[in-house]
């Protein structure tokens, strides 16, 4: 074979690597774009509300350290401090507060709040009104489904008509209806019926007419 052909041959042969390793650069760049845009989730921490108990312990001094309810008022009364707005906090934010509040009297307070029983603040509630066999208000957690919701209010009367039932929800300042089949949902498990509770709904059970 002459030189020129061997030449050829070499120069072809890296005109061919050149190009795939365009093309794996391409490919892994349209993968790093694709990754990159996936929304990323958040979780929203959790707010106190009315009816919570918290125990606020207070580091080193275990005779103020105490567990207390959260009043329909929003408040909170604990040795040292008295009337502390409680609802609509975070348990972290709440702990500090409270060593503001106690800095007084003990120096550098470490204050640790934990919220041992949830209600939770109004808007991270699930209500549900109507012809539930324990119709209740329920804490919002996060992926809470309506067949959840269900399960914990204990399912439906025999006179709910379930396929008429409806979620309230506020969205941007305003209520909308939603649509939901508890029937088909409940009775004939229909998982197409099911649906993501968003914090602050209210779900409707009307009773049957017949």
């Amino acid at each position: 074979m002459s030189i020129n052909k061997i030449l050829k041959a070499v120069f072809s042969l890296c005109s061919l690597l050149a190009v795939a390793a365009c093309s794996t650069t391409t490919a892994n760049k349209v993968t790093t774009t694709a990754d990159t845009s996936t929304p990323i989730n958040t979780v929203s921490e959790y707010l106190i509300g009315a009816g919570d108990n918290v125990k606020v312990f207070v580091w080193r001094n275990s005779e103020i350290s105490i567990t207390v309810p959260v009043r329909p008022d929003g408040r909170i009364s604990t040795p040292l401090v008295e009337d502390m707005i409680a609802v609509g906090k975070t348990p972290t934010r709440l702990a500090r507060d409270i060593e503001k509040r106690i800095a007084k009297y003990i120096r550098n307070p470490q204050v640790t709040v934990i919220v041992t029983s949830f209600v939770g603040d109004l808007e991270q509630q699930i209500r549900v009104i109507g012809q539930a066999a324990k119709p209740r208000t329920l804490p919002y957690s996060k992926q809470l489904t309506l067949l959840d919701v269900m399960i914990q209010v204990g399912g439906l009367t025999e006179f709910a008509d379930g396929n008429d039932a409806k979620v309230i929800r506020n969205t941007n300042g305003s209520s909308k209806e939603i649509s939901v089949r508890l029937d088909d949902l409940i009775k004939n498990g229909d998982i197409s019926a099911n649906l993501v509770m968003h914090p602050g709904d209210i779900l409707l059970i009307p009773e049957s007419w017949f």
